[in-house]
């Protein structure tokens, strides 16, 4: 019963901020890797940040570092996503996914096809 759920999406003004989590259960979240991504409307999905097992290694994507810094709580199996100076063009629905491990290394971290779960998606509109 692996279920990944996110949370803390909402409606935000330019330059404001928002808090993801990403509830895991069914599996211990410290022995993966766990990517966020965004989907805009009529746009593809795209890798926003990862983080690795116990937050050994975290990347971003161009558009958001900087600005965007993941984390995780192993006493609540959590994995966060805290986002500042939010622009318009990060309006998206997040979704937090789970490295199975067993994709090839060649693939990048931002590859869709390394994830086995995915949460539902929670909503971030950023407009004035």
């Amino acid at each position: 019963q692996v279920q990944l759920v996110e949370s803390g999406g909402g409606l935000v003004q330019p330059g404001g901020s928002l808090r993801l989590s990403c509830a895991a259960s069914g599996f211990t979240l410290d022995y993966y890797a766990i990517g966020w991504f965004r989907q805009a409307p009529g746009k593809d999905r795209e890798g926003v940040s990862r983080i690795g097992p116990r937050a050994d290694i975290t990347y971003y994507s161009d558009s958001a570092k900087g600005r965007f810094t993941i984390s995780r709580d192993s006493a609540k199996n959590m994995v966060y996503l805290q986002m500042d100076s939010l622009k318009p063009e990060d309006t998206a629905v997040y979704y937090c996914a789970r490295d199975g491990g067993y994709t090839s290394s060649r693939f990048p971290w931002t590859a869709l096809n390394r994830y086995d779960y995915w949460g539902q998606g929670t909503q971030v509109t950023v407009s004035s």
